[in-house]
């Protein structure tokens, strides 16, 4: 903390302090020492003062005692270079400067008793704009606003804009957000009150746009709104000061913007506020103070562009702002989750083996990106025909101080429900094997590329308040940046699944299950451990503990493996438990390591599909993204609607392409030596993995020992390349027994 910052907000305190005890001096010599005194029609006396201390303030001559008290808070003056760059001194000034000035309101009030309307708007016609502290009445309709979440916090707005469009655009940046602003002080003789007037806006209570005064000191009012919150709402008796700065630093999430030039006596206002955890962001070059401490991130911002001092005093706070509404032509909810688009019923579509969808999430610094911004890279579906095709990415940027990067695939799974619970949209999948069918309905309604993003932010935003601060949502639909996006994307799966490559399922005592996918498969119960991802590819084992520590009640809990019931098959007395309730009774076991012997429940989002080859005495699988024939005489699509609803399956199973390398597949029926066809798209993607796999269970160059559709697509077919390449499988137990 810089020397220049204590002493001004210091200075500012004498200098308050010594004015206010000259008033009440004057005041004295004017009237009687038992001259009522007060903010009127309010339990609270003045209510800083009250509230912090106890002190019962309805006379002049009580007025004496708080400024004492004011007095023996003021530091001494920083003398000298060597200045101690503590926090105390500061916040001392601050708080003597409080009192004085709440002391100084309650003069003026007697003084001038038609100063102030005390109403709930200002009466503009006859020139009285400045509604003074709220009475009981006021508290008590909107402080519960505070309580219940409707009103997320209010900035105190100090001083005023360079022009009266700049103020109308701060303050309707907060009003979008449901804060409050009460404004107080004027630079230069302006105010952003009289500049609010000037841009033709309203303003009052009702606006939530409070004009309290003219005058610095008339900021004392917000903070006696906030006390009395604490005090009306929260519990917190007079007195307790301790309690009482902790329930607004973790309740009442406030700010002051200082516009204009700050002086000595904002400075100390300032200061004072920082007792509350209520941060001060100037649009001018002061000293800063940026280290955290008494408030939740930094306590004085300077330089913070008009454009950008909304936003980065909500990021500074720590408020987290609750998106109501959502704003799309379509319902929205989780009704339609379960909803399909047929064939009648489409318009156009994207992914699916048909063109490429990919969704990506990625963490992004707090300047990168512009909370609520969507944009749309190419064409929108409103150039369409009906029937058509189109790529499609959908890159989300999220920005937050507790977001982590572990988060990413948390919040990019979060993509498939909320697609579905738009009303007449279909979303299947997940990562670069995404599929979105949109109805004719919905486009009849107008919907359009834009509304996914819309909703995205929204629900990030209402779902995740802990962790998210600003998403910011781009859809790409020119090819060449789909492809460009699918290539990145792809990158990043590859780094997040190596992350648990080192862990085995004996390292840990805890699974995690998921359940997002019920919506399509009601009894399907996703049991990811650490050698066995998701089978729809985007969870890994560390996806699934960082869910569940974002959202505890949400698709991915944990379960206690519990005892091991059968080590080569994989089946787990803890996770039969779960999955029986999980799944409704539907099932009641299933293993882990084998697609032979009651085999894992498999869902539509599965991004591969192994079965049973018999007669090769092995397995094949098939991709998502592989629409040709099989060698278990059906294509991927066919598969996936026989046991794709969340059945277990004896002889199939689905799982993600990253799991067929894992030391744990199907383990219970011979391992990855049993593979004996696959796509050449998917061997060609994974082939490095594959070999160094094989070489660990003793086979070098095991890829070029599988078969593809190249070599042929019926067991028949694939047989002689099998029996030539010394394929192990065919040396192998039988694998029916």
């Amino acid at each position: 903390m810089s020397r220049l910052v204590a002493f001004a907000a210091i200075q500012g305190g004498y200098k308050v302090v010594s004015q206010v005890e000259g008033e009440l001096e004057k005041a004295l010599e004017s009237y009687d020492a038992s001259t009522k005194i007060g903010f009127g029609n309010t339990a609270y006396f003045l209510p800083v003062i009250y509230s912090l201390t106890g002190m019962k303030c309805e006379t002049l001559e009580d007025l004496k005692k708080p400024l004492e008290f004011a007095r023996g808070l003021l530091p001494p003056h920083v003398k000298g270079h060597n200045h101690l760059p503590y926090l105390g001194p500061l916040l001392d000034a601050g708080m003597a400067g409080l009192f004085a000035y709440e002391v100084k309101e309650a003069i003026r009030i007697l003084q001038e008793p038609d100063f102030y309307t005390f109403t709930e708007d200002p009466d503009v016609d006859a020139g009285k704009i400045w509604v003074g502290p709220a009475d009981d009445t006021i508290l008590r309709k909107r402080g519960v606003e505070f309580v219940d979440g409707s009103a997320p916090g209010f900035a105190a707005v100090v001083g005023a804009a360079p022009d009266a469009e700049t103020a109308k655009m701060i303050i309707e940046d907060y009003q979008k957000k449901s804060l409050y602003i009460f404004c107080a002080a004027n630079h230069n003789g302006k105010t952003a009150v009289e500049q609010c007037l000037q841009a033709g806006m309203q303003v009052g209570w009702n606006t939530r746009i409070v004009p309290f005064g003219p005058d610095i000191s008339s900021a004392i009012f917000a903070l006696g709104f906030a006390n009395r919150a604490a005090m009306a709402f929260g519990g917190v008796e007079p007195g307790d000061y301790r309690r009482m700065l902790m329930y607004n630093k973790n309740r009442i999430f406030a700010f002051v913007n200082a516009l204009g030039d700050v002086g000595t006596e904002w400075a100390v206002a300032a200061a004072g506020c920082v007792n509350w955890g209520f941060p001060t962001l100037a649009d001018t070059d002061i000293p800063e103070i940026l280290p955290t401490g008494i408030c939740t991130y930094e306590h004085v911002v300077a330089n913070v562009p008009h454009d950008e001092i909304c936003q980065k005093s909500v990021e500074v706070r720590g408020l987290k702002i609750n998106v109501t509404e959502i704003d799309i032509p379509l319902a929205f909810g989780p009704a339609f989750e379960g909803e399909r688009v047929r064939g009648a019923d489409l318009f156009c579509q994207t992914g699916g083996g048909k063109t490429q969808c990919t969704e990506l999430v990625k963490m992004a610094d707090m300047g990168e990106i512009d909370d609520a911004k969507v944009e749309i890279v190419g064409p929108d579906i409103g150039d369409l025909k009906e029937g058509s095709t189109f790529p499609l990415g959908i890159y989300v940027q999220i920005a937050g101080r507790e977001f982590q990067e572990d988060f990413e695939p948390i919040m990019e799974r979060q993509i498939h429900h909320l697609i579905n619970y738009i009303q007449g949209i279909m979303h299947i999948g997940q990562r670069d094997i995404s599929w979105v069918r949109i109805s004719k309905a919905a486009i009849e309604k107008g919907f359009t590329l834009k509304d996914i993003g819309v909703v995205l932010h929204a629900k990030f935003h209402q779902d995740f308040q802990k962790i998210v601060d600003k998403v910011q949502v781009t859809l790409y639909t020119d090819q060449a940046e789909v492809d460009k996006l699918t290539k990145r994307a792809r990158a990043e799966y590859k780094r997040r699944d190596e992350r648990v490559d080192t862990m085995t399922d004996e390292d840990v005592e805890t699974f995690y299950s998921c359940t997002l996918c019920q919506s399509f498969a009601p009894s399907h119960v996703c049991t990811v451990s650490p050698e066995r991802t998701g089978l729809c590819g985007a969870y890994n084992w560390m996806d699934c503990k960082a869910s569940f520590e974002i959202n505890p009640t949400g698709p991915n809990q944990p379960i206690d493996k519990g005892k091991v019931l059968d080590p080569e098959l994989g089946r787990f007395e803890g996770v039969d438990e779960f999955i029986k309730g999980a799944s409704k009774g539907a099932i009641e076991t299933y293993n882990f390591y084998s697609m032979v012997n009651a085999p894992m429940t498999t869902c539509g989002c599965c991004e591969c599909i192994a079965a049973m080859l018999p007669a090769c005495n092995g397995v094949m699988t098939v991709g998502r993204d592989y629409a040709g024939e099989t060698p278990c005489g059906m294509k991927f699509t066919t598969l996936a609607g026989v046991m794709g609803g969340g059945a277990s399956s004896p002889g199939f199973v689905g799982h993600s392409k990253f799991n067929i390398t894992q030391k744990k597949f199907i383990l219970g029926d011979g391992g990855l030596l049993r593979l004996v066809w696959m796509p050449k798209v998917l061997k060609d993607e994974i082939y490095d993995r594959l070999n160094a796999r094989g070489a660990e269970m003793g086979v070098e160059n095991f890829a070029d020992m599988i078969a593809d559709e190249t070599v042929g697509i019926t067991e028949d077919e694939i047989m002689p390349f099998l029996q030539e390449k010394g394929h192990p499988a065919l040396n192998m137990d039988p694998i029916i027994a």
